[in-house]
């Protein structure tokens, strides 16, 4: 299949093939670029494993090669449809699915490609069909899901439907300056028996917190490294992805986490936005006004273009009361953590269960750490690094 152009215009000619046979996709829709089908496949893989080791409905928001947010469908409280903008219609589990896993970092899914489990329904299509989003893949789509998706960007949506039976080849290659590199597929199974080394004192992980640890370990196979995923209730609420610094990907995947969290707070669900306002000018303003860099959004004049009535900011002391009452979160990182300070700021994100591979000379400040705020680590011995 030829590609307008690869990474950069500047890169062509671009293709994509297989060494033998016939791709496994067939393009429905618009023309998929390099990135979207990088994103496409990883995606689809993503959202496969999640099905298998949940049983549930699955969908992830990837931008650039890591997922931005990743969810099984789970129902949404009322709150949780409320920052995600869903409406008031009925969402079947596969819309749900796709709510959290756009929902979790808005900031980050604009423009995402979008990979399905299952079957898309009118149901998601509906909830796709408003967001700014670059293409999907999925195993199939509805006729009525389909006829809703190619309406969107003026008739040139990307919609790749994949053959869920396709098998890649056991050893996959990549060509980096003009080297081939040859591996075997990491074909790792994640489920709860990776779990069973629990190594701090609190050794309670309940069924459910096992779950969610298992959906960030599954997250993090496909996330470029180093990476560290919060989870909360099926989803992943905080992705650090790429960075070269362990604590650097606690930090900003714990920030992302919060925001997720303030979210839900009074002060902005209490916001009453301007009629017609864009959903991105909306999502940018309460990105904003969660920051500490709130004073933008509430200087004279400005905040008129955004809101009906002029809120009250939200204070430093009022953010942390609110983010005191995160709990229950699991953490998983794709290797090990060299020092007990990614503890510490994990914690401060409400983190109580944590998957990580274990193996650094400092395990036992890293374990000490935990049992100071009875945290219950696993180490799960196997490395999650994606590239």
């Amino acid at each position: 299949m030829e590609l307008k152009y690869g990474c950069n215009p500047n890169q062509k000619p671009s293709s994509v093939y297989v060494k033998n046979g016939e791709l496994p996709i067939e393009v429905l829709n618009g023309k998929p670029g390099y990135i979207n089908l990088l994103d496409a496949f990883n995606g689809w893989q993503l959202v496969r494993e999640l099905k298998a080791a949940t049983g549930l409905p699955a969908a992830t928001s990837f931008k650039h090669v890591s997922p931005a947010g990743a969810a099984i469908g789970r129902p949404l409280t009322d709150t949780l449809r409320k920052i995600y903008f869903t409406g008031d219609g009925e969402l079947s589990p596969l819309a749900c699915a796709y709510a959290r896993a756009r929902g979790a970092d808005r900031m980050s899914s604009y423009g995402d490609f979008i990979a399905l489990s299952d079957e898309c329904d009118e149901s998601t299509a509906k909830l796709i069909q408003v967001e700014v989003s670059d293409g999907i893949i999925a195993p199939g789509y509805s006729q009525k899901a389909l006829e809703i998706l190619k309406s969107k960007r003026k008739g040139t949506y990307c919609i790749i439907k994949i053959d869920p039976a396709y098998v890649p080849a056991p050893i996959e290659t990549k060509d980096v300056f003009g080297v081939t590199f040859e591996q075997g597929r990491n074909e790792l199974k994640i489920d709860a028996e990776m779990m069973k080394n629990v190594v701090t004192e609190n050794k309670n992980i309940p069924a459910d917190k096992l779950e969610d640890l298992i959906i960030s370990l599954i997250t993090l196979k496909y996330t470029q490294s180093n990476s560290v995923c919060y989870v909360k209730d099926g989803q992943a609420i905080g992705i650090g992805a790429g960075q070269q610094s362990r604590i650097h990907c606690t930090r900003l995947a714990g920030q992302k986490a919060d925001n997720w969290y303030l979210r839900q707070s009074p002060e902005v669900l209490g916001l009453e936005f301007v009629d017609n306002i864009r959903r991105p000018d909306r999502d940018n303003a309460i990105d904003v006004y969660i920051s500490d860099d709130s004073d933008e959004v509430l200087a004279e004049g400005v905040w008129q273009n955004i809101f009906k009535v002029k809120p009250a900011p939200f204070t430093r002391d009022a953010k942390k009361a609110w983010l005191a009452t995160n709990t229950a979160v699991a953490l998983g990182s794709d290797a090990f953590f060299p020092f007990g300070d990614n503890i510490e700021r994990a914690h401060r994100s409400g983190v109580e269960f944590i998957a990580e591979p274990g193996g650094s000379i400092r395990d036992d400040n890293v374990i000490e750490t935990c049992n100071k705020y009875g945290i219950a680590m696993a180490f799960t011995g196997i490395r999650l690094f994606h590239h």
